[in-house]
């Protein structure tokens, strides 16, 4: 219960779930052409890490795009497809998972470990220290637009590609890793 928890309010803060959150007029990288299916590499199970005796919950990626399961293989949570309002990429060996509320597109990348493993990374402003100084580093780079929508403020920007990549370079994505689980 506890692992599920866990996996539950990892997946929503890095998802949706955000009083904060760093919003683009468009999927990104803009330019780049969409996914219409996940590459066979990415699919598969996934989950945190575990003893052998745990029983942890899975996301499980499709070529369609991806579901959870409990431990008893129960689906749960939802389901996102690829659709006008889920759009994947793929640039520079990063998989950009863009999801559209109204008129905001909040974005999530994957990077494919060579283990199989993947990482989960977003910008995260939900640290107040931390969020401001973050902030304040992509108001030097960009024009911020704040944005309040019931209760929740999103900042948006509006990158190219090649700043998109600096701000992956420069650490402003990070997140956690989610182990490749065996058939």
């Amino acid at each position: 219960m506890i692992i599920r928890v866990f996996l539950l309010a990892a997946f929503w803060t890095l998802m949706f779930a955000s009083c904060k959150e760093v919003t683009y007029r468009e999927p990104q990288p803009a330019g780049v052409q969409p996914l219409k299916e996940i590459p066979q590499a990415l699919l598969g199970k996934y989950g945190p890490a575990a003893t052998p005796d745990e029983k942890t919950d899975t996301l499980i990626i499709e070529s369609w795009g991806y579901h959870f399961k409990d431990s008893e293989d129960k689906d749960w949570l939802g389901r996102g497809v690829i659709s006008d309002s889920l759009v994947i990429k793929f640039y520079k060996d990063y998989y950009f998972v863009n999801f559209r509320s109204e008129d905001l597109w909040t974005l999530r990348l994957v990077k494919q470990k060579p283990n199989g493993d993947i990482e989960f990374l977003s910008i995260d402003l939900q640290d107040d220290e931390k969020s401001k100084e973050k902030l304040k580093k992509l108001r030097k780079k960009f024009k911020l637009t704040e944005i309040n929508r019931n209760g929740d403020t999103f900042y948006q920007i509006n990158p190219t590609p090649a700043q998109l990549m600096a701000l992956i370079k420069d650490g402003f994505f990070t997140g956690q890793t989610l182990s490749r689980k065996q058939k």
